[in-house]
């Protein structure tokens, strides 16, 4: 089977990649007649017209974004394997997950991987929200939305939320009857914890699983992150709903108190994903094996 042109192949996915041949060009470090030049090799070789132009706008045509789909894998894939023979393997792995998972659960809990696996030399990216799975993004991922085709996820954890405040606010409520003693203070929403994603939600379905009433006096600060709330409940502004992966070894000690009542389910599981031509490699076995540990241990204490 002949095999078209490498450098043209590159040319376009780098095109098709910044949707832009002059910035492929820069990125390439050639000129943009040359680009142009080996997608057109490429075009002619293929016998498709992989962009559609249209004055100054590109943009893949169907077949273009099929091959695309198709070649990047494979030309990382290559890339891969040229710096392992050039360099050597020296066990790295890009895991890239959301910011504040990494912040708050797993940093804290690095030095247990490095002791029991020295060889893994794990490379954190943090995204906001959902990141592009591909292989410059990441080797792995955490996720709530794991990609459907092409891709293994394994279970991690069922998000489960439950009443937290700071210490000082718990020597003033523990020994009273709860959950009176949780409507002195503010409860601190967010909105964003629940489908629905409207403020107050959060509580009223709490207490609604717990078969009593939000009371109407009640009063709430709303937030739209967890993060925000959990720190208001830090510095005593009230009483959050926050899930185990929040509650450090640290915070359980210092800062945060669990409040001795029931969880609330949010809907939301957390993967460990990967490329399924991905499965078999060590590191992300190992990696997979180890989060899943640590994630049998978030029991709340």
């Amino acid at each position: 089977m002949k095999l078209p042109p490498l450098r043209a192949v590159h040319c376009f996915e780098a095109v098709a990649r910044h949707n832009s041949f002059s910035q492929a060009a820069e990125a390439l470090n050639v000129t943009q007649s040359a680009v142009s030049h080996q997608v057109k090799l490429l075009e002619d070789y293929l016998g498709k017209p992989l962009f559609i132009r249209q004055g100054r706008l590109l943009s893949l045509s169907e077949d273009g974004k099929h091959y695309y789909d198709t070649i990047s894998n494979a030309l990382q894939d290559i890339a891969h394997a040229s710096h392992i023979v050039k360099e050597g393997k020296k066990g790295q792995l890009r895991l890239a997950m959301y910011s504040t998972l990494a912040v708050k659960w797993l940093i804290p809990r690095l030095d247990k991987l490095r002791q029991e696996y020295p060889g893994i030399d794990l490379s954190l990216t943090m995204v906001a929200d959902e990141p592009d799975f591909n292989d410059q993004t990441a080797d792995c991922f955490i996720t709530c939305k794991p990609p459907k085709a092409k891709y293994t996820s394994d279970l991690l954890y069922n998000e489960r939320i439950y009443p937290v405040c700071s210490k000082q606010l718990w020597e003033k409520i523990k020994g009273q009857t709860m959950p009176d003693a949780l409507w002195q203070f503010p409860l601190l929403s967010v909105k964003s914890v629940l489908p629905a994603g409207k403020e107050g939600d959060d509580w009223r379905t709490w207490c609604q699983l717990g078969h009593f009433q939000l009371p109407h006096h009640a009063q709430m600060h709303y937030f739209s992150h967890l993060l925000l709330s959990a720190e208001a409940a830090r510095y005593n502004q009230g009483i959050a709903l926050l899930n185990h992966y929040f509650m450090t070894e640290e915070e359980n000690q210092h800062d945060l108190v669990r409040i001795p009542l029931h969880d609330l389910p949010t809907g939301d599981s957390f993967y460990f994903t990967y490329k399924d031509s991905n499965a078999d490699q060590p590191n992300i076995r190992k990696l997979g094996a180890w989060l899943r540990r640590q994630c049998d241990e978030m029991e709340p204490q």
